[in-house]
C-alpha cells in the first residue's frame, strides 16, 4: 500500500462523483442533493487527510533531499487550492439544487478540484514517490486510510493560511523525534 496510490484512488472517486452529477436529470433534486452532499463531504475529508498526513511529510522529505524550496512551493499551492475548493463547495450551497446557478457552481467546483488534482498528480505525488521510500509511503498510507475511516461522517471545512500551515508543519517536523511527523501520533486524529 502506498499513500500516493490512495490519494490517486480518492481523485478517481471525486472524478466519478462529478461525472455522476452531470448525468442526473436536474429535476431529480433529492438524488442530486444526496450525491453532492457525499461529494462535498468527501472533498473536504480528502483535503484534510492530505493536510494532516501527506503534505507535512512531503515538506520533510523535500527538506531531507535538499528540495525544500520546491516542495514548499508545491505545498503552499496545494493549501491555496484546497481553500479555493472549499470556497467553490460553499458556493454550491448558496443555490437551489438543480438550477442553472447550482449546476454552474458545481461545474466551478469541479474545475477548481480538477486543476488541483492535475497539478498534485504532476508535482507533489511524483516528487513524493521519488523522495520517499516505499516503507514510509506504506506507513503513511495506513495513517491516511485510518484518518479517512475515522472521519467517514465528515470533517468541518476550515480554510488555512498557506504560509502559516507550512510554518507549523515545518516546526512539527523539526520537533518530532525522528524528523518526521511521527505517524503514530496521528492515530488519535
Amino acid at each position: 500500500m502506498d499513500i500516493t496510490d490512495l490519494i490517486l484512488d480518492d481523485h478517481q472517486e471525486q472524478r466519478r462523483l462529478f461525472a455522476i452529477l452531470e448525468q442526473i436529470d436536474r429535476r431529480d433534486t433529492d438524488i442530486l442533493s444526496a450525491i453532492w452532499d457525499r461529494l462535498a463531504a468527501f472533498l473536504e475529508l480528502h483535503a484534510q487527510a492530505e493536510e494532516e498526513i501527506f503534505y507535512p511529510e512531503l515538506l520533510q522529505v523535500g527538506r531531507a533531499a535538499r528540495r525544500a524550496a520546491a516542495v514548499r512551493e508545491e505545498t503552499l499551492d496545494a493549501i491555496h487550492d484546497h481553500n479555493e475548493i472549499r470556497d467553490a463547495v460553499a458556493e454550491v450551497g448558496r443555490h437551489r439544487t438543480g438550477t442553472d446557478d447550482w449546476f454552474a457552481a458545481v461545474a466551478a467546483a469541479n474545475t477548481a478540484n480538477s486543476d488541483h488534482m492535475a497539478e498534485e498528480e504532476r508535482e507533489g505525488l511524483t516528487e513524493f514517490r521519488r523522495l520517499a521510500a516505499l516503507p514510509r509511503r506504506h506507513q503513511l498510507a495506513v495513517a491516511f486510510a485510518a484518518y479517512e475511516a475515522r472521519n467517514y461522517a465528515g470533517v468541518q471545512a476550515v480554510d488555512k493560511d498557506p504560509e502559516g500551515y507550512v510554518r507549523t508543519a515545518a516546526d512539527k517536523a523539526r520537533t518530532a523525534p525522528n524528523g518526521s511527523l511521527s505517524v503514530g501520533t496521528l492515530k488519535r486524529t
